[in-house]
């Protein structure tokens, strides 16, 4: 073991930052280096000398005595403010001096100031979480007479709890986030953050950057002091990655990692830092098909695919129509039959998230109470429906049903005169006269 000379322990004490000063078991100063000078104004003419007299008031010689560290003193002598830390020098139990190191006031109070900013960064941090990971459904919300959305609800009940990632499979708005934040919910990790992010919404020069977070200076535009990434922030949570099938692949290569590995790296870092976040992972795509063109990474693919669930459609659910109708309605409004044929027969292109729109829509515009299908939105009235589901009625009705909704439509296309009138007739491919009969027949005005 190398012995390190006087002089190379004097230039250690020397370069360091804070000011100190030494006194030996008979109170003299022994030793200050430069900055205990800066910060007190006071030179090497105290060394030799008892503190007590030189510096009256000075407590370092009270540690000397009693043996006690005091910590954070405030000093001001002839204009200079610091404050000190003291402790006793020890040699096999015996007090042989002290020590005092101090730090000018304005060092201190921009340590202060450091300190608040970090506290106030940490506040804010935990807000941000707090609203990221709000979670507003659970599996009681999950509401359907069907048997795949049954048999979907008691698959994802029993992978709740465990740690597997989770592979949803729908459309747009079929649920796909409440299913997620139900699984969350329904495990161990539920007082834990939930955060979703779409991956279609975030360009891919960014959601690296979202996703692992980085370091300060990682590139030109980063924030002073780096940031925290959704790995981070989801720790002993879960991660909702929304339109995965949208990641570019090289992002993919960096998730596969953490699945693998349970770690992530800050971009411009070097260090790995331990995550523990399960993954729920969302798309409207065959990501099996993307993968076998390699638009998808097939080991990301398999990793992924331990659990999942295909969400159907609201057209093939229509069982739930009714049932979703009446969770989403105002109270004291209702739907005419119409309405209701309507929405049986419509083909949800935007799915159960389409149904809440235009009930909210609907409701604004029926003062009465009673929603028409006046007060639809003609986007959907101009769409497509499938006249084999209308009614279940014979198919005379059906016929009837789909024939009087169509006029309707039509009708509302032109003015309501006579020129109007020919003009629907022209493009029913009918005369003039059945055109009245019908709308007599139907009550259609």
């Amino acid at each position: 073991m190398r012995i390190y000379s006087t002089k190379w322990w004097e230039q250690v004490i020397i370069s360091i930052n804070d000011g100190i000063l030494v006194i030996d078991e008979f109170e003299k100063v022994q030793f200050i280096n430069p900055e205990y000078s800066r910060i007190t104004g006071v030179g090497k003419e105290i060394i030799g000398k008892l503190l007590s007299e030189y510096r009256p008031g000075a407590q370092l010689p009270e540690t000397l005595k009693d043996g006690k560290s005091r910590v954070g003193i405030y000093r001001e002598i002839n204009g200079c403010a610091y404050v000190v830390d003291m402790a006793p020098i020890e040699d096999n139990g015996k007090i042989i001096g002290a020590v005092s190191v101090c730090k000018g006031i304005n060092e201190v109070k921009d340590l202060s100031k450091e300190l608040n900013k970090k506290v106030k960064q940490v506040i804010e941090l935990q807000e941000k979480i707090s609203k990221l990971s709000s979670v507003k459904y659970t599996f009681d919300q999950i509401i359907t007479q069907n048997e795949e959305m049954i048999d979907n609800k008691n698959i994802a009940k029993k992978i709740a709890n465990s740690n597997l990632p989770v592979l949803l499979i729908g459309e747009s708005g079929t649920g796909k986030e409440l299913f997620s934040q139900s699984i969350h919910d329904a495990s161990d990790r539920r007082n834990h953050p939930f955060i979703a992010v779409n991956c279609a919404t975030i360009p891919d020069t960014l959601i690296e950057s979202e996703l692992f977070g980085y370091v300060d200076g990682a590139f030109t535009s980063a924030k002073k002091g780096g940031k925290v990434g959704l790995f981070e922030m989801a720790n002993k949570g879960t991660l909702f990655l929304d339109e995965i099938g949208d990641l570019s692949y090289n992002v993919q290569a960096n998730l596969l990692r953490v699945l693998q590995e349970g770690t992530i790296r800050r971009i411009g870092g070097s260090t790995e830092i331990n995550v523990d976040v399960r993954i729920i992972a969302a798309t409207h795509q065959d990501l099996n098909q993307m993968a076998q063109k390699n638009k998808f990474r097939q080991d990301l693919y398999f990793r992924l695919n331990v659990a999942h669930l295909t969400i159907p459609p609201l057209r093939n659910r229509r069982e739930d129509i009714p049932f979703l109708v009446e969770c989403f309605l105002p109270a004291n409004y209702r739907l005419s039959k119409d309405v209701m044929q309507f929405l049986q027969s419509y083909n949800w292109p935007g799915n159960v998230r389409e149904l809440k729109n235009m009930i909210s829509y609907a409701s604004c515009l029926a003062d009465n109470g009673l929603i028409e299908m006046d007060h639809l939105p003609e986007v959907m009235k101009n769409q497509d429906v499938d006249v084999s589901i209308q009614t279940d009625g014979t198919l005379k009705s059906v016929v009837a049903s789909a024939e009087a909704r169509y006029i309707k439509q039509m009708l509302k296309r032109y003015e309501k005169n006579i020129e109007g009138r020919k003009l629907v007739a022209s493009n029913l491919g009918i005369s003039l006269a059945s055109l009245y009969n019908k709308i007599s027949k139907y009550e259609l005005e």
